[in-house]
């Protein structure tokens, strides 16, 4: 993603059942040219994922809303705001991604389940903040050691195993991403 200085970004992943999200259809070019929220007959299955990045016209834009049937204010509304504006940007998450919803407690469940396989096949943490820093250089065996040592279970081993590739010489895991 390039980075922005005005305007909205969303993000789209494919589903096979886009009636239960907000769904973008896009354009020849990939911009976005309808948005509408848990749609009965979906034109594209481009889900919106629920992660935005707006600008600082958010604020002001949000006072516009009104609420929906539900009573509630949408987030699907305020980027609303930013496509009539053409001011709305849309990045796909396509192959090498993995996203899930995890609204119900199955799907949450889902989601930890392929985390938790996909971590212990890898050998690599999803999303481990400790990790990122090590492998990123910003800090050294020694803290990422100590780190790991705060926890007693498996995600305190990972990291400790970490530090102990790099002391063999072996280059650190790269971030999975997932």
């Amino acid at each position: 993603m390039k980075e922005r200085r005005s305007g909205a970004t969303i993000f789209g992943y494919r589903v096979d059942d886009p009636e239960r999200y907000g769904v973008v259809v896009l354009d020849g070019n990939g911009r976005a040219v309808t948005l509408e929220e848990k749609p009965r007959q979906p034109e594209s299955h481009w889900a919106v994922i629920g992660l935005y990045f707006y600008d600082e016209t958010a604020v002001d834009r949000a006072k516009d809303l009104k609420p929906s049937q539900r009573g509630e204010l949408e987030i699907t509304d305020l980027s609303r705001s930013y496509l009539r504006d053409d001011a709305l940007n849309v990045e796909l998450f396509g192959r090498g991604f993995a996203w899930f919803d995890a609204g119900t407690h199955a799907s949450l469940l889902e989601a930890a389940e392929f985390v938790r396989l996909l971590q212990k096949r890898q050998g690599q943490l999803i999303s481990s903040p400790e990790e990122i820093a090590f492998t990123s250089g910003w800090i050294g065996p020694e803290q990422i050691t100590k780190l790991g040592q705060k926890y007693n279970n498996e995600y305190g081993r990972t990291l400790c195993n970490l530090a102990h590739e790099g002391e063999e010489g072996a280059a650190p895991h790269a971030v999975a991403r997932a």
